[in-house]
Parts: structure tokens; sequence; C-alpha cells
């Protein structure tokens, strides 16, 4: 069965299991979220929840949203995020979503955005090896030849050259959830995923278990 939850990424640690065995984790406020729309494939084509994380005061929202929050009769959220599921039936408006819906074992595939770089060169960004540091070469950390003069006399789209770096999408597939607190609203899981302190993460059932 598909799950999801919406969290906040506090920093990394680590844990020793029953085994004595000292792992790395990622510590993850996840949840509480509440339901704030539910879509049903008989309506909608698909199945899916759309659920808020977060507080946020009232004035910091804007109106459209302000109604849509209303009309559903839970409090203002900070993000709002659809999530697939496979028995959205199941789910009411206003139910809140917590971190025990994963258990301890699980896998499960955490998506986040990446940090910011800033502007990069080839070496950084696409990790290119650099010229020869000796007898005049003045070619060091350059992109490279940009291709012939005549034939084809332009540049390939997908050329990897410098520019701006991180702040994308990323997804780290089947992690393991080492504990999931309902109470607390935290989890940790197994190793690491891109985003910085404080930023948010969706986690989903593992696509490839």
């Amino acid at each position: 069965m598909k799950k999801a939850i919406l969290g906040k990424k506090l920093g990394m640690t680590q844990v020793f299991l029953d085994d004595g065995r000292v792992v790395p984790v990622t510590v993850v406020q996840a949840g509480p979220c509440q339901i704030v729309q539910k879509k049903v494939a008989d309506i909608d084509g698909y199945d899916a929840v759309q659920v808020g994380f977060g507080e946020i005061g009232e004035k910091r929202v804007s109106k459209p949203r302000l109604g849509h929050f209303k009309k559903a009769g839970v409090p203002c959220r900070r993000y709002l995020r659809e999530l697939r599921i496979d028995d959205a039936e199941s789910y009411e408006v206003g139910q809140e979503i917590k971190a025990d819906i994963f258990e301890p074992g699980e896998k499960v595939d955490v998506s986040g955005i990446s940090k910011g770089k800033g502007f990069a060169g080839v070496i950084k960004r696409h990790n290119q090896h650099r010229g020869p540091m000796t007898h005049g070469s003045r070619y060091h950390r350059r992109p490279g030849s940009m291709g012939a003069c005549a034939s084809p006399s332009k540049v390939f789209k997908g050329k990897k050259l410098p520019g701006h770096m991180g702040v994308k999408k990323v997804t780290v597939q089947n992690l393991e959830v080492v504990r999931a607190d309902g109470e607390r609203n935290f989890m940790l899981v197994k190793g690491a995923f891109p985003g910085a302190r404080g930023s948010l993460v969706v986690i989903r059932t593992s696509v490839k278990q």
C-alpha cells in the first residue's frame, strides 16, 4: 500500500541499534499533516489526497487559499502538497496523518530540494578533469572544446558548461526507517538525503521494494 507524509529535515545524528551497530540517521519532523482535499478516481480520474503541513498565520495566507482552508474546516498550513495514494477514499477531510503510518524496517523514498551552490564551473558542477598546470599550458579549469568549426558549426544542446548548481528536486530511494514516533512527530531515516536543515521533504513508500 502506498503511503506518504510531509516533513521537515532537522539534521543528522547517529543511533545504536538493538544489535549494537551504530547507524547514521537523518532526523525528520514528520507531520502531523491534515487532509485538506480528497480526490477519487470516479470523479477526478485518480486517487490522491491534498495535505497541509506546518503552521502559519491567517494574515500570511492569500485570500483564495484562506477560503480553501475554511471550506475544508482546517487551520491554515504553510505547505500544501498532493500525494498519490491507493486508498484515498478511506481518508476524510480534516483527518491527521502522523509519523506512525510508517514502521521501523520499511523502505521509503525521500524527495527534497538540494542545497544551492551558486554559480559553479565544470570541475565542481560536472566532475570534469582540469588541464595540465605546467609547461605554459594556459588551460586549467575551462570547459574544453566546443565542437567542430565547419560542421555542424554549433554547440550541441546539453553541452556540460558552467552554470547554476543545486536547487533541484532530488529523490533518494530505498532508505530504511529506523524509528517512527507518532506522539512526538519524528522519524529517523537511515542515511542521508537532499535538502538543508529546515527544508521540506516528502517521504513515500519505496517504489523499488
